[in-house]
């Protein structure tokens, strides 16, 4: 019993299964289901309007058998082909060739407008759609647009195409995901004759190019050609050095026999001039040892005596000239000294005279009668003999009463009046006003006693 209802079991199970299996369905990765029929209505959450079917991406859902139809439209990415005719600005014909990859949007919008337009149809009938509607735009781009900005700014031709396309394939639910022109050629030639001045720069610059190569592989050949001259002279140099290297070694051996002979003699000379060389020394040495040593000796004795005598010489004369010179200098230092002792006696005398005849001067001018009788008297040998010098020119002279009439006649004329006073003071003034060793004149006075 209990078998039975395992077994009921089981195929329920298996039924429910079978069941499940029949009614669930899952959208795969690059599809979405379109589910219509019975209760088959899309949710606001999915899109603003109310759909007549229900859209499922990327998860599963039930369906209903005999009253909901599920049908898978592809999310992936188509490629198509383009080619197309159309005509430039410029009213040039043109053949574009290119490519474009498109899609179903991702979004469910995109996914409504495509299952509505391309669900049931094959893949060449949406390419054809495709190609028409791409055909078209290009030819309106093109139509306003130059052949030289198509071939050197073929970036903004393809952006101004997508720009153009993404209102009508966002109306068919698809998304341009690449557009590239390939290929742009005309019938008339404006293309080809476009690039032929590029073409021609291309061309000279690639002559300049192939000559400037042939120009270096010739300099290089002519350098590889005269290192390879200077290689074989080189060459000839080393092989004339070898041969001549060869014939110097082949007369070595025809002349071994002459030469080892002379070697032999040559090495007798050596032998006998070395010989000859140790006698000459020899005798050189008993030379220098029995004439030249003695005389070398001798000579140092007699220079050195003679340095001896001639150092003792000079030692005599500086000595001799050190005494003179401090002679000198002890006279010319007494010299120096009686001379300053003798100015200052001369000027000590000078003074003392001087100021004797300043004092001499004011008592004659205060007390002449007494100065001049004292100065008479200290004077008294100079006034005779001034008087006496006075009879030196007289040839004859008779005088009376011999010495005493001489004697009388001298004092009569000191003693006379204010004559004799005059001439005292006139001698007693000449003998202060004459130097030491000069003697007074006695001049003539008027005898007024006559």
């Amino acid at each position: 019993m209990l078998w039975t209802y395992l077994i009921i079991g089981a195929v329920g199970l298996v039924v429910l299964l079978i069941l499940f299996r029949m009614v669930w369905r899952v959208a795969e990765p690059n599809e979405a289901l379109i589910i219509s029929g019975l209760g088959a209505h899309s949710s606001a959450e999915q899109i603003n309007e109310t759909l007549g079917f229900k859209i499922v991406v990327g998860r599963g859902t039930a369906v209903l058998p005999g009253f909901q139809t599920v049908r898978r439209l592809p999310l992936d990415i188509r490629a198509t082909p383009l080619t197309v005719t159309c005509v430039s600005s410029q009213g040039i014909p043109l053949h574009i060739k290119g490519v474009t990859a498109y899609k179903v949007g991702d979004d469910y919008g995109s996914i409504a407008n495509a299952a509505r337009r391309f669900l049931e149809q094959s893949d060449e009938q949406v390419m054809s759609t495709i190609h028409e509607l791409f055909a078209g735009h290009l030819r309106a781009i093109v139509g306003s647009t130059t052949v030289e900005e198509m071939l050197h700014d073929r970036e903004t031709l393809t952006t101004n195409i997508r720009g153009s396309l993404a209102g009508d394939m966002e109306k068919l639910g698809l998304v341009v995901d690449s557009l590239q022109i390939q290929e742009i050629d005309d019938e008339s030639g404006y293309i080809k004759n476009l690039g032929r001045p590029q073409a021609a720069a291309v061309e000279a610059a690639a002559r300049i190019a192939q000559a400037e190569r042939d120009r270096e592989a010739t300099e290089r050949e002519q350098v590889a050609a005269a290192a390879k001259a200077a290689a074989v002279r080189q060459s000839s140099i080393a092989q004339a050095g070898y041969q001549a290297e060869v014939d110097q070694a082949n007369s070595k051996a025809q002349q071994s026999g002459p030469l080892a002979e002379a070697l032999a003699r040559q090495e007798v000379v050596v032998a006998e001039t070395e010989t000859a060389k140790l006698n000459a020394s020899l005798a050189e040495k008993q030379l220098e040892s029995t004439v030249l040593k003695p005389a070398d000796a001798e000579a140092y004795r007699q220079r050195t005596l003679a340095q001896a005598a001639r150092d003792a010489q000079i030692a005599a004369a500086e000595a001799q000239a050190r005494e003179v010179t401090l002679r000198g200098e002890a006279q010319a230092k007494a010299t120096e000294l009686n001379g300053k002792a003798e100015a200052s006696a001369v000027q000590a005398k000078a003074m003392a005279e001087a100021a004797g005849i300043k004092a001499r001067a004011e008592a004659l001018a205060t007390n002449t009668d007494a100065v001049v009788a004292q100065q008479l008297a200290e004077a008294y040998p100079e006034i005779v003999a001034a008087a006496a010098s006075s009879f030196e020119k007289v040839g004859n002279m008779v005088v009376l009463n011999g010495a005493q009439g001489i004697e009388d006649t001298l004092v009569k004329t000191i003693t006379m009046g204010g004559s004799g006073f005059a001439l005292a003071k006139q001698l007693i003034e000449s003998l202060s006003a004459k130097p030491n060793g000069q003697q007074p004149t006695l001049e003539s006075v008027p005898d007024e006693t006559a």
